[in-house]
């Protein structure tokens, strides 16, 4: 009961994976710390300094902090007002031997900031393996519906046609470049290492009495086995927070990705064809999945809701605010370092994350049961597409030897009298039955069905996406590490 007395973030609590949570968790973070100073302690060893075999062990023995550990952990805070020395002297309490030399040299942000970028750099290949699922998941929607005619919409007008599959691949697209930014973001990553309390690395020359090349291999080495290729070559105490934008950028636009989707597969949800209210709501062109069971409305019995995509927006808008944080921090770090980033960075970086992260697997969710329905597209289509369809009309009469001024008076004629009937009396198009019950259109009136399929209105969109799917998808999918993710990946239940 006492936690749900508190306050609990919603990221956590309801939508998140167990591994992103987990990433952020204090178990997570602390055991990072003392693994950090496990590194410290075997590279200072290495190095020459009188660390013993013992304490290594001792180090090595106790990096999961038990309950009680983390009781004194708090105790130690609530006195000292610093939580990295009062996990220094937790750690301490149960490695002895290693007491007097855990954080030797070390500043604060030895700690922090190191594992905020191992965070960092898990969490980026957490997403960039969800990404890579959903990517999939809608490409193999892509390709089922990829000749599928349904209407075209520019100012959310009806327009030329396209398909369905064509659709989904300015969705794909999007999701590439952020697939790539991504990936660019977590390679680019480096590491702080061992630079000391302003970056100038002093107490370490101290430590080595003033071996420069000492200090420049401890750096080198516990960057090495904390898993970087490489150390930022200059710092001041922390590393700077303009990293954070880099990383939070291509959070931030995945977020506007979503949204669009998100928005799309909304609106799509709204477009039905007539009928009874009840009737309407149950024929969507395309819906989200819905369980049998689920409740759109707890007043409209018959909703359905597309509450899926409905929270993608709502915590995609929150991810791209998050990059301002970011932003604003970076700016007003004055110097070597000012701690004003701090409380708010321990809010921005797992929120970020963790948003990301619910974001993506909303989202495969939805890919892995969307409901496609022909006969309300085509019906739509059936709508709009005669008057579309009137230049081909008079094309053909003019083939068949007519005058194309003459076809094009008496389509207008036709065509405004279907839609005097659509405006006014709320009736079905008809300009194609005027058309077939007019004698001056006797010639091609063998030809009305052909010039009327709506396959022949779609253009290229069949082939583009094949060709997009085989030259751009699937060659950014076979890199080993996304190829090994596809493998293992499960359907997304969501519990919420």
């Amino acid at each position: 009961m006492d936690a749900l007395q508190t306050y609990q973030t919603p990221l956590s609590s309801r939508y998140a994976s167990k591994d992103m949570a987990n990433l952020f968790s204090p178990a997570k973070r602390y055991r990072t710390w003392r693994e950090l100073w496990l590194n410290l302690a075997i590279a200072e060893k290495q190095l020459g300094l009188p660390i013993t075999d013992e304490a290594i062990e001792q180090m090595k023995a106790n990096l999961d902090l038990t309950p009680e550990q983390f009781d004194i952990a708090a105790e130690e805070e609530k006195k000292r007002r610093h939580d990295v020395m009062a996990h220094v002297h937790t750690f301490g309490q149960v490695a002895p031997a290693a007491a007097g030399i855990i954080h030797l040299g070390a500043t604060s942000c030895y700690v922090t900031d190191n594992a905020d970028l191992i965070f960092i750099r898990t969490g980026l290949t957490y997403l960039l393996k969800s990404l890579a699922v959903l990517i999939s998941r809608l490409s193999a929607f892509a390709r089922e519906n990829g000749a599928l005619p349904t209407l075209g919409f520019t100012h959310f007008q009806p327009a030329q046609l396209t398909t369905v599959g064509k659709r989904a691949t300015l969705w794909i697209q999007e999701l590439l470049w952020d697939l790539r930014n991504i990936k660019r973001a977590r390679d680019d990553l480096g590491f702080r290492g061992v630079k000391g309390t302003t970056g100038t690395q002093a107490s370490f020359l101290a430590l080595f009495d003033g071996d420069h090349d000492k200090v420049e291999e401890l750096d080198r080495l516990v960057t090495k086995l904390s898993g970087f290729p490489y150390a930022y070559p200059v710092t001041g105490q922390t590393y700077s927070r303009k990293i954070d934008i880099d990383v939070l950028a291509p959070l931030a636009s995945l977020g506007a990705t979503a949204h669009k989707i998100g928005t799309d597969l909304r609106l799509l949800a709204n477009l039905k064809v007539g009928g009874s209210l009840l009737f309407a709501n149950r024929v969507s062109e395309i819906e989200e999945p819905f369980e049998s069971t689920q409740i759109g409305s707890s007043a409209m019995a018959y909703k359905r809701n597309p509450m899926r995509c409905e929270r993608v927006c709502s915590l995609s808008r929150h991810l791209q605010v998050l990059h301002q944080n970011a932003l604003m921090t970076s700016s007003v770090q004055w110097f070597e370092r000012t701690l004003d980033d701090s409380a708010n960075r321990r809010v921005t970086l797992p929120e970020a994350f963790l948003t990301a992260d619910i974001v993506l697997s909303t989202l495969r969710n939805v890919s892995e049961g969307l409901v496609v329905y022909p006969n309300v597209i085509a019906r739509r289509i059936a709508q709009e597409l005669p008057f579309m369809a009137t230049e081909n009309l008079i094309m053909a009469i003019v083939k068949k030897g007519g005058d194309r001024q003459e076809a094009h008076e008496k389509i207008r004629v036709l065509s405004h009298e279907a839609a005097y009937q659509v405006k006014n009396l709320g009736r079905e198009n008809d300009l194609i039955e005027r058309v077939r019950e007019d004698p001056y259109f006797d010639p091609i009136k063998d030809e009305l069905d052909q010039l009327l399929d709506p396959r022949t209105f779609v253009g290229r969109a069949p082939e583009q996406v094949e060709r997009f799917l085989r030259e751009w998808v699937e060659p950014a999918l076979a890199d080993d590490e996304l190829k090994e993710a596809l493998a293992k990946a499960d359907k997304v239940e969501l519990s919420v």
